[in-house]
């Protein structure tokens, strides 16, 4: 019985080897599709950020408007 578990232990990879051989399994982007999704990954944070600063300008506008009455 101690015997199979000593067995088990002995061929299971270490962690090191795991990572390794998933790494090789990544499909890594070209350089034009990098760059791309990078343009992309920018602009649609610029726009978002644009967007939420007109929302809490208009908020804060609001609220003010209505602690006032």
């Amino acid at each position: 019985m101690g015997d199979s578990a000593k067995a088990d232990k002995a061929r299971k990879p270490s962690f090191f080897q795991g990572v390794k051989a998933e790494f090789k399994k990544i499909a890594w982007p070209d350089k034009d599709s990098l760059m791309k999704q990078s343009i992309a990954v920018v602009c649609i944070s610029v726009v978002t950020g644009v967007i939420i600063a007109i929302l809490d300008f208009l908020f804060q506008y609001g609220i003010d408007f209505l602690t006032t009455l």
